[in-house]
């Protein structure tokens, strides 16, 4: 009688057994695989522009300033051999870009800012995930100026909206040991936090901040939470926050999540395990009912997906950033 419950148990054991052999093989792989940026030389950079304290009054200052660290990263990684950075840094100096911080030097940073900060009801930050640098930063502001348009077309009569494309830590290589722990979130989180406090002086203190958290950058966002002065966080395509519950972010933010259909993260194991002495893994799936979030329909789309243009994840995004959170459809 008692070979029903054994069989049972016996399949939970192999199933438990086999996501920790997935997710051990994940570390292992990271571990053996070569990165690009491994064998990339370093590219010259001015160090990031010495800037005013940050107000509405400087802040035309500040964007001058750092396009013009920018136009000079472009020649320095030029006068290297460098087109591709060359070509990035002078886009980014280009005279319509409003860059609130910029550093060439390595991956790269780069804070920009789409729209009037400084008169702004509403903030969307993007924080994104992995792979993500000066090179590639042209996919991530193409990402912010499809949330910037939907905003404008879907409240035209306000409230006034900026977005803030947030390219503020080292994102970690989606083949790295890096992507798998949540040590460069714990580095990025600090950062992530003085970006809040510096935009509340700018647009003020009763600007609602929402958190717009891809990928790895919900690590970054779950270990930035606990006490942060924002209204929503929402992740998509997330792996985990590394946090066990949407109360655990020990937020006052509404929490939300949503996974597109075609998004290949959801086979990536929700565990958290002890391996070759580091945590790896970050826990609990945020659109599992076992999370607690609030979680919103994101369509059929992939992990790249989620801020298309005319896709169901971008308008559900727009209406938390702008507060219609009663329009935001759900599964």
């Amino acid at each position: 009688m008692a070979k029903g419950p054994r069989d049972g148990g016996g399949r939970s054991s192999r199933a438990g057994r086999w996501r920790r052999a997935v997710l051990a093989a994940l570390v292992a792989a990271a571990v053996v695989l070569p990165l690009s940026a491994a064998v990339r030389p370093e590219i010259p950079a001015p160090a990031p522009a010495v800037l005013a304290p940050l107000d509405a009054s400087t802040l035309d200052e500040a964007y001058a300033a750092n396009r013009a660290n920018a136009a000079e990263a472009a020649r320095m990684a030029a006068a290297h051999h460098d087109r591709d950075r060359a070509a990035a840094d002078r886009e980014l100096a280009s005279p319509d870009r409003q860059l609130l911080a910029f550093d060439g030097r390595g991956s790269g940073r780069v804070t920009e800012v789409l729209g009037d900060l400084a008169r702004a009801d509403r903030v969307a930050v993007l924080v994104p995930g992995s792979d993500t640098g000066i090179d590639t930063y042209g996919r991530f502001h193409a990402a912010a100026a499809a949330l910037h348009a939907r905003l404008a077309r879907q409240a035209p009569a306000g409230p006034r909206t900026a977005v803030v494309a947030w390219l503020g830590y080292e994102t970690p290589g989606t083949v790295s040991t890096t992507v798998t722990t949540t040590g460069r979130a714990d580095q990025a989180a600090p950062h992530l936090r003085a970006l809040v406090a510096r935009l509340r002086a700018v647009a003020g203190a009763g600007t609602r901040v929402a958190l717009l958290c891809h990928s790895y950058g919900s690590v970054v966002c779950a270990r930035a939470a606990p006490g942060l002065a924002v209204d929503d966080i929402a992740f998509v395509g997330s792996p985990g926050t590394g946090a066990g519950s949407a109360a655990a972010l020990r937020t006052r933010a509404r929490v939300w999540a949503a996974r597109g259909g075609d998004d290949w993260v959801e086979n990536v194991p929700h565990l958290s395990a002890d391996l070759f002495g580091t945590t790896v893994g970050f826990g609990t799936d945020p659109v599992s009912p076992a999370f607690g979030a609030r979680v919103f329909t994101a369509g059929d789309g992939g992990h790249s997906d989620y801020f298309r243009p005319g896709s169901t994840s971008l308008t559900n995004l727009a209406r938390i950033v702008l507060g219609e959170t009663k329009a935001v459809t759900h599964d």
